[in-house]
């Protein structure tokens, strides 16, 4: 796991050394344990590395001179080891390292662009060609890793993280408002562009290709969206549960062994953290350490007794943190400075607190993101329901559905009754078009004209019904599952894992997000991920909890889903009132200069009544704000 950075434009060798230098030590937290710099006339590159392969001999910008061709690498090749026997039995070598990073640059070496479809991993690579002087930039499939780049005509510059970007003295400081404006919406800023002008991410399964004169092009590799086939169908609930258990073990196996240190598990007391523990001792992995974070208000605020429960049970050794309000705002700033954007996901507090704690023990820790865009969670049983409903109305013939009586008949409820013969008509395939279910939606386009006077950009609608047009399949639960696999689960949960766990120099792996096993889901008929279990009863995640059924304690399997709650939004009633007032509203305030100050006064008294989904969006106000003041931004008018 590194932190990687690069220039590429009209500067001296020595020049490029000097900015990579200063990008690179922006993000020494990324990479504690080494660096290394490399730089010619037009180009330059470094990293800061987190040793956990190949401690000794994984040393970067590493090269293959027979090729001309060196790499800078962040991230991991969970199948490294195979990929180089394959290699070896091909003839390439001899080899200078037991590194992953050198499987990397071997494959791209001997067989280009085409290696990047047998990487099992987390990664973003900078691959340079010192001989046609052209540069390659490459994010993972699921976009577990980040990479951001800012190309203004003349220089183009790579960064695992904004800062590094920010710190060469090359980036023009102005705020992206259209950025500003999604963020406000989503409450983290979606899609390819970043809250500064210019400053681009490199996107999931695609790379970026930068010839010598430019400009860059980006191309997409992979993509998560899979048509379901009729053989899928047709399998039993037991062949899918052999299938996935076999995807599950494996993807698990190879996050544990793919590393010369150990290997921990941030353990919530869910079913999806559990599901990784219990696979890790199926395994054969004994005696290795959980981190679970806990707030001091307990209660629904506190999962800690959920995960004891599941270090006991496969004999873990159990580690919790305790965060109370005063914690909380003293790291407030220090997430929103670590998280590059904008991004008011409160988790990143306790979760900068666990992996603190994760990292006095280990250096690389299984966490389990993913499950719920990949297996179908949250309230997705209740999506399913409606359309199943849907669907049997549909093959009801449409002239039984013109009289009230044959309505009445049908015994549904006198909603979908008053609604049916209009919803026989819509086919499902274009249900998602007109609402765009996402998981996050809190500032609208009227709201946001209100709170920012005379500005009126594009509404921020435009990225999901763009993704929701995009996504292959014409079942609308996969549809939303597409697009929560591209967008919510990149821009906030990914994000947050990145940033935070490599703030406090701590890796983090993720077996759902293998992507054979989201290949594989994504091809399933809807019932391998939520289930009916009655008249009008629907479970979510079904093949995950039948493979926990024989792994988990039965209280962890059947409790409801908890999710991550954070006390922030009770404290805006009791404790920070004040607080938030004055930072939003308070001589320092940078939003006071453009958002309306009595929309911001009904926002802050709505909130301390707790009425709808207004303690949610003063936190995504504050958050903006003390990120302005940490980055010394602000947003412009015009």
């Amino acid at each position: 796991m590194c932190g990687i950075v690069g220039v590429a434009g009209d500067f001296t060798r020595e020049e490029c050394l000097e900015i990579v230098r200063k990008m690179n030590d922006r993000i020494a937290h990324r990479g504690p344990d080494d660096e290394g710099v490399w730089a010619e006339d037009g180009f330059g590159f470094g990293m800061r590395r987190l040793s956990i392969i190949d401690l000794a001999g994984g040393h970067q910008p590493m090269w293959d001179e027979s090729a001309g061709l060196g790499v800078v690498f962040n991230g991991e090749v969970y199948n490294y080891r195979e990929l180089r026997r394959r290699m070896e039995s091909d003839g390439v070598g001899p080899w200078a390292t037991m590194s992953d990073t050198e499987v990397v640059l071997r494959g791209l070496a001997h067989a280009g662009e085409a290696a990047i479809q047998s990487w099992n991993g987390m990664f973003g690579v900078a691959a340079w060609d010192a001989r046609r002087k052209s540069l390659t930039l490459i994010r993972d499939r699921m976009g577990v890793k980040p990479l951001y780049y800012f190309y203004d005509g003349r220089t183009l510059l790579f960064a695992s993280e904004v800062k590094a970007l920010l710190a060469s003295g090359l980036v023009p400081r102005r705020v992206n408002r259209q950025a500003a404006w999604d963020y406000l919406t989503f409450r983290y800023v979606p899609g390819s562009e970043s809250i500064w002008e210019g400053v681009r991410k490199l996107q999931p399964g695609h790379l970026l290709r930068f010839p010598q004169g430019g400009p860059p092009e980006e191309v997409c590799y992979w993509q998560t969206d899979v048509v379901a086939s009729p053989q899928e169908e047709g399998r039993s609930e037991e062949e899918a549960e052999r299938e996935f258990t076999s995807l599950l073990l494996d993807a698990v196996e190879l996050r544990l062994v793919a590393s010369d240190v150990p290997v921990g598990v941030f353990l919530s007391g869910g079913l999806d953290s559990s599901a990784i523990a219990a696979a890790a001792v199926e395994l054969g992995h004994k005696d290795f350490h959980t981190f679970t974070v806990g707030f001091e208000e307990g209660g629904e605020f506190s999962e800690l007794r959920f995960a004891r429960q599941m270090a006991d049970h496969v004999g873990a050794r159990f580690h919790e943190v305790v965060v109370d309000q005063r914690q909380f705002l003293e790291m407030l700033p220090e997430v929103v400075v670590g998280a590059d954007e904008p991004l008011a996901d409160l988790t990143l507090v306790p979760l900068l607190a666990v992996s603190r704690l994760a990292r006095e023990h280990v250096k690389v820790v299984l966490s389990g993101e993913g499950s719920d865009e990949v297996l179908a969670g949250y309230n997705l049983d209740e999506s399913e329901r409606m359309w199943a409903g849907v669907r049997r109305l549909q093959r009801i013939p449409r002239p039984v559905l013109t009289t009230g009586a044959a309505l009445s008949r049908l015994a549904l409820p006198e909603r979908f009754q008053r609604r049916a013969e209009r919803l026989s008509t819509v086919p499902l395939a274009e249900w998602n078009l007109a609402s765009r279910p996402h998981i996050t939606r809190y500032f609208g386009q009227p709201d946001k004209e209100s709170l920012w006077p005379g500005v009126a950009l594009e509404d921020s609608e435009r990225i999901l019904d763009a993704q929701y047009r995009a996504a292959r399949s014409a079942d609308p639960l996969q549809q939303l599952l597409s697009v929560y696999q591209k967008s919510w689960l990149v821009e906030d949960l990914l994000m947050k894992a990145d940033k935070m766990s490599m703030a406090a120099s701590l890796e983090a792996r993720t077996p759902f997000l293998d992507y054979r096993l989201v290949e594989w889901a994504n091809r399933q008929p809807n019932r391998v991920k939520v289930r009916q279990t009655g008249l009008r009863k629907y479970r979510t995640k079904e093949v995950l909890r039948r493979f926990c059924a024989k792994r988990v304690p039965a209280e962890i399997l059947t409790r409801p889903k908890q999710g991550f709650p954070v006390p922030a939004y009770r404290w805006l009633r009791n404790g920070l009132q004040g607080w938030a007032q004055d930072t939003l509203l308070g001589p320092s305030s940078r939003t006071r200069e453009v958002f309306d100050e009595g929309q911001v006064r009904r926002l802050l008294a709505d909130s301390r009544e707790g009425l709808g989904d207004t303690p949610h969006r003063v936190w995504i106000l504050l958050v903006l704000e003390l990120w302005l003041r940490a980055w010394d931004a602000r947003l412009a008018s015009e």
